[in-house]
């Protein structure tokens, strides 16, 4: 169970990257505000559920 949380928090954390460049490149188009505000929110948002997705992981990893 500790391995599916780990692939998913893998999965998630990928996703934050992937969403930290397209703000990069947005930001260095000088694109719109509004946009870069959208994708700061997201990765913020991602950042927590890889962080929980870790925290459940190792709590289930050591119950075992």
């Amino acid at each position: 169970m500790a391995t599916v949380f780990n692939i998913l928090a893998i999965v998630v954390m990928f996703a934050v990257v992937v969403v930290l460049i397209r703000g990069l490149i947005n930001m260095m188009r000088g694109g719109s505000g509004s946009t870069s505000n959208k994708l700061m929110q997201a990765r913020v948002l991602l950042q927590f559920v890889a962080l929980v997705l870790i925290l459940l992981g190792a709590y289930v990893a050591g119950r075992y």
